[in-house]
């Protein structure tokens, strides 16, 4: 949490009000999850002669289903970055978790074409907001020593997702499945009625009594203790700072050579995030396995897929405060570009009219899941957030998230298209390039974030030393 140039005592307190707070707001990730992954067990059911939608919808129509909640996310992140600094944290969760709770609800009482791209379009909405309001609210209420552990739970909770609409999707009904997932946001929706707001915001809008106190039930700390006042302090000084001076715009941010510097940084691993080729596998599993040769239940295959990335999930968890972002990361797409090569090598073969083992493809797409779930998803938005400070935070992730998203909605738009007119080898040996071009980034570009401040961290962008 605020503020990230004093050294405190992290040991001091307790944490497990902040694991309670930041899991609440996690919950808006497990249904933008479920959300994500609804296409891929529905794809059979909407393609069917007893499409729920009235008729089979065709493969274009599917193609843009998938993609629209990318495209109505484009629209939700800055609609979520001026919502975070107007109305708080804590309130543009709740809107995410109502907006995500109504594409259910329009689902159920109507699953026309159109309305399922309505639904989605809300979903998307939501979704803009789910990787910019949650990493900033998450940074904001927790201490320093767990801030990377927290921070995690992002994307472990975004693979549960997943995972529980994988499990519903394929063996329930569709109807089923609807009734089950509307429930989650509306137990979100309760559940963070009762979550404090983030420090920093109630500072910014000059309510430091209550930031102390929120700090202080937090922490576990007395509100009088030294450490909250030090805190409480150094945020006031920072708004004092940040009031004084003309308003934050795009240009200062781009004349900041620290911050511009770590806008292009963040750009590149955003891009190799998004076009690393997780979506597409996730949206498309099942028919890619079952191009692959699989001769096994493809949906019973594409179950475990999920499942393995929450076990990476955990093990990035535990590793992140232990080994740091920079090794994590940089592992992370050497194993998801070997795996990649890997799918793509037994695709090449397959046109050849050549066999492989089976469970070759299998094994690739698993590992290359638990690379991104273990640290390419996570890590951008670990080190975006300790990267920039409480006062450009939200408009820089705002930003990044809007181009992510972009990316997102070409890539699951055009995949069949390309894959039609390159061949799925070729477009898997594309998304191992992109791969490569983040081992690059990683290795050459990127400094270590873990422990250390805002200030530490903008000096060693900049290559400055003391």
């Amino acid at each position: 949490m605020e503020p990230e140039n004093v050294q405190i005592e992290e040991k001091k307190g307790r944490t497990y009000v902040q694991w309670m707070v930041a899991f609440a707001a996690n919950t808006t990730l497990l249904t933008n999850g479920m959300l994500g992954g609804w296409v891929a067990p529905m794809m059979k059911t909407l393609q069917s002669p007893e499409s729920p939608a009235g008729q089979p919808l065709t493969d274009r129509e599917i193609s843009l289903v998938a993609s629209f909640i990318s495209i109505a996310a484009c629209l939700g992140v800055p609609m979520f970055a001026y919502l975070v600094d107007i109305i708080g944290r804590k309130k543009s969760i709740l809107i995410i978790a109502i907006l995500q709770a109504l594409c259910w609800i329009i689902n159920i009482y109507s699953s026309t074409t159109t309305s399922l791209l309505v639904g989605r379009f809300f979903a998307g909405l939501s979704a803009g907001g789910c990787y910019n309001v949650i990493p900033t609210y998450v940074r904001e209420i927790s201490q320093d020593n767990i801030r990377g552990i927290l921070g995690s739970l992002l994307v472990l909770m975004q693979n549960m997702g997943y995972l529980i609409m994988f499990a519903l999707g394929f063996y329930l009904n569709y109807y089923v499945v609807l009734w089950i997932s509307v429930w989650i946001p509306i137990i979100t929706t309760v559940t963070m009625l009762f979550a404090p707001e983030a420090p920093a915001f109630l500072v910014k809008k000059g309510l430091t009594d209550q930031a102390a106190s929120t700090l202080s039930n937090l922490r576990g700390i007395d509100i009088k203790d030294k450490i909250i006042q030090k805190e409480i302090d150094f945020m006031k000084n920072e708004e004092t700072v940040y009031k004084s001076i003309p308003k934050i715009t795009y240009l200062n941010i781009w004349q900041n050579k620290a911050w511009r510097r770590g806008c292009f940084l963040n750009i590149a691993l955003m891009t190799t995030r998004t076009l690393s080729g997780t979506f597409a596998l996730l949206t498309f599993t099942p028919a890619i396995l079952a191009a692959s040769g699989i001769t096994v239940n493809p949906e019973a295959q594409s179950l475990s897929i999920p499942a393995v990335t929450i076990l990476a999930s955990f093990v990035s968890m535990s590793c992140v405060e232990k080994f740091g972002r920079k090794p994590i990361l940089l592992s992370t797409f050497i194993i998801a570009t070997l795996s990649l090569s890997t799918l793509a090598t037994t695709m090449l073969l397959q046109t050849y009219g050549k066999s492989s083992p089976v469970w070759i493809p299998v094994v690739a797409i698993i590992m290359y899941q638990c690379a991104y779930a273990g640290g390419i998803s996570p890590m951008p938005y670990i080190i975006m957030a300790e990267m920039f400070n409480f006062q450009i935070r939200a408009k820089v992730m705002g930003i990044f998230s809007t181009y992510a998203y972009f990316l997102t909605f070409l890539h699951l738009l055009a995949f069949t298209y390309i894959v039609n007119v390159l061949g799925a080898h070729n477009v898997f040996y594309c998304f191992a390039g992109i791969n490569i071009l983040g081992v690059c980034v990683s290795a050459f570009f990127l400094r270590e974030t873990k422990g250390k401040t805002v200030d530490e961290i903008e000096k060693d962008v900049i290559g400055r030393k003391e």
